[in-house]
């Protein structure tokens, strides 16, 4: 009989770690200026107002990437934490006696407490498994949540949902948020720090059980860990930090509705989190900046927006399963063995006409909405800083003409780029 491998918990060097409960503090320092520095670079209070939303949605993906990136569990309802947060921080807005002794900066707490003891409720019945069990529960939760705002007119204020002010709160040292530059600075101090809380739950006992119970939950039972239990602690962390961006978004907009709680809402961060990549920590990041940009800034261009997301969202999941984040991770190895220099002139190659292929797609599909349902005798349509008429022939042809050459030329130049992309992934050879 061989001896049994042993090791002594007593030994620094054989003792078993869940993680370094410590920050790397560059990267932080480093976000912690860029976000100072953001509003002196877009200084109007629609670029803030953008900003302020894009990171609650950093908040409120990171948040679901706790359930769906680590523990793996698909939810189709997990809107509803941070809207019942949120309509908890509007209900202590209306509070005015409670509100008036309490600085703004601490409202989003109650909003994760609230969304946290929602979490437990649902947790306690939803965590007992995974997979599609738990997708199809999280789904009725959602919708039964959703249908009580209209019917619980007390807490979701019905159709016309619930209003506040949050200028009745106690000041902070001297600041009553009356500006947005004051908010947008309050919803940056919250993104750190909830974003640092998540991190370092990443580095936790559970946070590490958690992601052994996505990928083999037989074994982690195995071992000892209860499945359910590291499930449900996930859960609840999750509703916490989501009720936290519910919180800052009744602050940042002084109203919830019932879109803050449907399925909509629900899709769309799901949306977001697998845009920008669920197997990485700050992938949901990526992801609330991208799809934040193309609901703001690309629908004040198109009335296709959406079309134009959901499209990215299906090339995302076929060919980049690992989302953005996953995309530019592939090019670590790379830049390891010192050969990125090798991808530069294929890249250009075959990455600008598809760039050039899209946009006449995108041209195409432009036009084709405008000829169907343009008003009559509006035949006149403004695309890419030109002016024409979409009933002529010839807008048409140079379209489907730029769009099948560019298109051409990518497809022509995709064996070189594959073999340039081997080459620079092999060691050995000149770099």
């Amino acid at each position: 009989m061989t001896d049994q491998i042993t090791t002594d918990p007593t030994k620094p060097s054989e003792r078993m770690r869940a993680g370094s409960m410590t920050l790397t503090l560059g990267p932080w320092i480093v976000a912690a200026v860029l976000l100072a520095v953001l509003p002196f670079i877009f200084t109007n209070n629609s670029s803030i107002t953008i900003m302020n939303q894009m990171w609650i949605t950093v908040i409120f993906a990171l948040a679901y990437n706790m359930l769906l990136g680590q523990g793996g569990m698909l939810s189709f309802g997990h809107a509803v934490y941070a809207g019942v947060g949120g309509f908890a921080c509007m209900h202590i807005m209306n509070a005015s006696d409670f509100f008036a002794a309490l600085p703004l900066p601490v409202l989003p707490v109650f909003g994760g407490l609230f969304g946290m003891g929602l979490a437990m409720i649902v947790g306690s019945f939803s965590t007992r498994s995974a997979g599609t069990v738990f997708a199809m529960i999280s789904l009725g939760v959602g919708e039964l949540i959703a249908a009580c705002s209209v019917i619980i007119v007390a807490f979701f204020g019905g159709e016309e949902g619930v209003s506040g002010d949050r200028t009745y709160a106690r000041p902070f040292f001297g600041t009553e948020f009356l500006q947005q530059i004051e908010v947008y600075y309050l919803i940056s101090a919250w993104v750190l720090i909830a974003a640092a809380l998540m991190y370092l739950w990443s580095r936790t006992p559970v946070g590490r059980m958690s992601n052994a119970v996505r990928d083999n939950p037989e074994r982690a039972e195995f071992l000892g860990y209860s499945a359910r239990w590291v499930r449900f602690y996930s859960f609840v962390a999750s509703g916490f930090f989501a009720g936290i961006a519910g919180g800052l978004f009744a602050i940042n907009y002084e109203i919830l509705t019932e879109e803050n709680l449907n399925t909509t809402s629900s899709g769309v961060i799901l949306l977001v989190t697998f845009l920008g990549g669920v197997g990485f920590f700050f992938g949901p990041i990526i992801g609330a900046i991208a799809f934040t940009l193309l609901q703001t800034v690309l629908s004040l261009q198109t009335e296709l927006w959406a079309f134009y997301a959901g499209t990215l969202f299906v090339a995302t999941v076929m060919f980049f399963p690992g989302g953005l984040a996953g995309l530019m991770m592939m090019h670590v190895p790379v830049f390891k063995l010192g050969k990125a220099r090798l991808l530069i002139w294929p890249y250009l190659k075959t990455l600008l006409p598809a760039l050039i292929g899209i946009l006449g797609l995108s041209a195409l599909v432009e036009m084709v909405f405008h000829v169907r349902h343009a008003a009559y005798g509006d035949d006149e349509m403004t695309l890419f800083w030109t002016t024409f008429n979409s009933h002529d022939i010839l807008p048409w042809v140079i379209a489907l003409g730029v769009t099948a050459i560019a298109l051409g030329i990518t497809r022509a130049n995709v064996p070189a780029l594959r073999d340039a992309w081997n080459e620079a992934n092999t060691a050995g050879g000149s770099a």
